[in-house]
């Protein structure tokens, strides 16, 4: 696919994939989701990668759908998404309810970190909270956006939000569709680390090669499996299925290699 709206490279096992129109505040379209879900297919497919960061070109990271395409509804009276039928749904098939629009992060086998360069307004925020990190600068200006534009909360995000932030907190925010800054976001738990602009996105990278190198690619996948799936089973599932994998996964190579590693005090060669 012929990238239009967004950029891509690999270096040091880490893939990032960058908004691309910051002429438009790298504004949402159809285009640009089409790129995105392809990108994280083949980001997820690929071997050779360990883990996703996810950031804006220019100082923004996305400031929710273009206003051309909220024109257009009004002229129209639908709404249209934009995808055409490249549109692919990255990520496992197991639980269906991960098939939909942008909780298609959670079906992932890897870590996704946003690297939050700027604004970030409806799509935009709700692409950074679904995925599993959040390093942003200091004072960018967020907002679910929908309230002003007669809108319902977006793409679960009134799903979402409660869980990463508390129910009290993000039920004013979504109800107030107020403007917050990532200094607030931080204090709230939803930004995980304050990053100056210089390097927000060489910090973003490191820690997530420092994540992919210290832990084991299979203990990732299962990690981030089970903590998006124990948001919708209860406890004792949870237990079960923990207790199945740990015995599952002291059989393969990498525990071997583990274990020696942390005998050796060395850093682990793993198996991919």
């Amino acid at each position: 696919m012929e990238l239009q709206h967004t950029l891509y490279e690999v270096t040091d096992r880490v893939a990032t994939i960058t908004f691309n129109r910051p002429h438009r505040a790298n504004a949402w379209t159809g285009r640009m989701h089409t790129e995105y879900r392809a990108l994280l297919k083949q980001a997820d497919e690929d071997p050779g990668v360990g883990a996703i960061v996810v950031t804006g070109a220019g100082n923004f990271f996305c400031v929710g759908a273009d206003t051309k395409g909220l024109e257009g509804f009004t002229k129209s009276g639908e709404y249209d998404a934009g995808t055409g039928p490249e549109l692919v749904t990255p990520g496992s098939d197991e639980f269906a309810a991960f098939k939909n629009d942008y909780v298609y992060h959670f079906a992932l086998s890897k870590p996704v970190i946003a690297a939050m360069s700027g604004p970030a307004a409806g799509v935009g925020l709700v692409l950074a909270c679904y995925c599993d990190v959040r390093f942003a600068v200091p004072g960018a200006k967020l907002t679910t956006a929908h309230g002003p534009l007669n809108l319902p909360a977006e793409y679960g995000l009134s799903w979402i939000l409660p869980r990463l932030i508390g129910g009290a907190r993000a039920t004013e925010i979504l109800l107030s569709s107020r403007k917050f800054l990532t200094d607030e976001a931080h204090a709230l738990g939803l930004v995980h680390k304050l990053v100056d602009r210089e390097n927000l996105l060489a910090d973003a990278q490191a820690y997530a090669l420092d994540m992919i190198t210290r832990n084991s690619p299979e203990s990732l996948r299962q990690t981030k499996r089970q903590v998006y799936l124990d948001w919708h089973r209860d406890v004792g599932a949870a237990v079960q299925e923990s207790d199945q994998l740990l015995r599952e996964m002291v059989k393969q190579p990498n525990y071997k290699e583990a274990v020696a590693a942390f005998t050796e005090k060395r850093k682990a060669d793993w198996a991919f």
